[in-house]
């Protein structure tokens, strides 16, 4: 028993094909979406790691001003005045001043060379210059070198950070750190352990004295991408592909129907056509007969003296003929034959045929609930056919199977195409499960003008087999256990 495979229909493929296309759109206007809100969200945080810079960079300005400003009016400071600044600028947190010869005030020896060594260099470089930097506790010390007292600056570096002047929002996801060589202190927290597409600032604060390095991270996670623009976006591609599928699918319909109607007026003018040419040869020696005939009774007829027994003779010869042209009526029940008694033929491949073929009756293929059925076996298979005449057969024999089997409730509809190699021979078989033919058509299935079709011509099974044997081939019919008919039309090998 064959496995018999169901046609792919070619608005089926094309679905396929604009499924395939609407997945390659879906997704590149996805990633474009999503390129573009991540190309967003990267200038508004590089614009704001440039406004966190100068708000650092201008309170460090500051710690350099406010020891400028020591260092210059020290000999009208009296006593020591210097340590007000504290109140007047929060990030101060203590001010030290070492008076000539005499050491720095500090109670931690290490906190005490280190201010040395900074004095040194401010002395070197004549500006503020940087002294100890603890950023686990959070500040650093500055220091100004001057005549006849130095002073220094414990600089608290979170209070750097200027609520009404920070342009990161309290819960922002970006991390901000002020680096000094391993020293990190953070400014602002972020969002710890988020996965996604990183963004990194880097920049050394607009201040000598003060060489920290201002670096910014910030992650945009799954959640951060445009997921209301992406889904709208499939959406509206999702529908606009299927507006194309249907478009294309209303233009098959339409190009089936056209072909189908060509179909039928070829059948139609076909049969038209070997029928009048039929009657016209068969029927011409007959009735010049019966004229001839006639016209010469008539001429005996008139004559002075009528030659009765000739007129007779001439009489009688005509209704013979007449005779004669009844029995041609009769015998012209089937087509007659092509004059050339073959068509022109040529290797014809079976498989696509029959998909031409089944896919112009779609329509009523699908009326019907029927998925055909069809096995070419081999794939490559071809016959020695007029491609037209194997089109118009193909066609006549779906046909009468779509008839039969809407005769049938729609669950029991089946319909198998095969085609075979049988002794030299290309066996095509149709096999419907309708009613099957009934006992006394079954001889008559091929005898032009009987149909067992209310308002059928009986024409499309003669001329079938009528266009079979110009090709060399012929075309048979049998019922099928246990219910159904068989159509087999045999051709030669290509």
């Amino acid at each position: 028993m064959p496995e018999f495979r169901p046609m792919h229909r070619p608005w089926a493929r094309q679905g396929l094909a604009l499924i395939a296309v609407w997945c390659v759109a879906a997704l590149a206007g996805s990633i474009l979406l999503a390129r573009n809100a991540l190309e967003a969200q990267r200038a508004a945080f590089e614009t704001d790691a440039r406004i966190a810079h100068r708000v650092l960079s201008q309170r460090a300005v500051q710690h350099d001003a406010i020891l400028a400003t020591l260092a210059l009016l020290q000999p009208q400071v009296e006593g020591h005045a210097e340590q007000r600044l504290p109140a007047l600028y929060p990030q101060v947190l203590r001010v030290l001043r070492r008076d000539a010869g005499q050491g720095w005030p500090t109670a931690e020896s290490g906190e005490a060379a280190a201010l040395a060594a900074g004095e040194a260099d401010s002395r070197r470089v004549a500006r503020a210059a940087l002294g100890a930097v603890d950023f686990t506790r959070g500040s650093y010390w500055l220091v100004r070198a001057a005549e006849p007292a130095s002073f220094a600056l414990l600089i608290d570096a979170r209070s750097l950070v200027v609520p009404d002047e920070w342009p990161l929002a309290a819960g922002a996801a970006v991390r901000a750190d002020l680096v000094h060589g391993a020293q990190r202190l953070a400014l602002h927290a972020g969002r710890p352990g988020e996965r996604g597409w990183r963004f990194g600032f880097s920049k050394h604060l607009a201040a000598d004295s003060q060489p920290f390095d201002v670096t910014l991270e910030a992650t945009a996670g799954w959640s951060d991408l445009p997921w209301r623009a992406i889904a709208l976006w499939l959406a509206a591609s999702a529908a606009l592909a299927m507006v194309v599928w249907w478009w294309g699918r209303q233009r098959d319909e339409v190009r089936r129907a056209g072909e189908r109607a060509r179909f039928d007026q070829v059948a139609r003018l076909n049969a038209m056509g070997e029928l009048a040419a039929g009657i016209a040869h068969e029927l011409n020696q007959p009735l010049t007969a019966v004229v001839a005939s006639t016209g010469a009774a008539a001429r005996l007829l008139a004559d002075d003296e009528p030659d009765l027994t000739a007129a007779r003779a001439a009489m009688k010869q005509a209704a013979a003929q007449a005779q004669r042209a009844g029995d041609v009526l009769a015998r012209l029940r089937r087509l007659i034959e092509r004059p050339d008694g073959r068509l022109n033929t040529q290797p014809v491949a079976v498989a696509p045929l029959v998909a031409q073929a089944i896919d112009l009756l779609d329509a009523e293929w699908r009326a019907l609930g029927v998925q055909p059925q069809v096995d070419v076996a081999p794939a490559d298979l071809a016959v020695l056919a007029d491609p037209v005449a194997l089109s118009q057969i193909v066609h006549n024999l779906l046909a009468n199977a779509q008839h039969a089997l809407a005769q049938v409730p729609q669950g029991a509809r089946r319909l198998e195409v095969t085609a075979r190699e049988e002794g030299g021979r290309i066996v095509l078989t149709v096999r419907d499960s309708g009613p099957g033919i009934a006992v006394d058509a079954l001889p008559r299935l091929f005898e032009p003008f009987f149909s067992t079709r209310e308002g059928g011509l009986g024409l499309g099974l003669p001329l079938s087999e009528s266009l079979a044997q110009g090709m060399g081939g012929s075309l048979g019919a049998e019922n099928v256990p246990p219910r159904g008919a068989l159509l087999r039309l045999e051709l030669p090998r290509a």
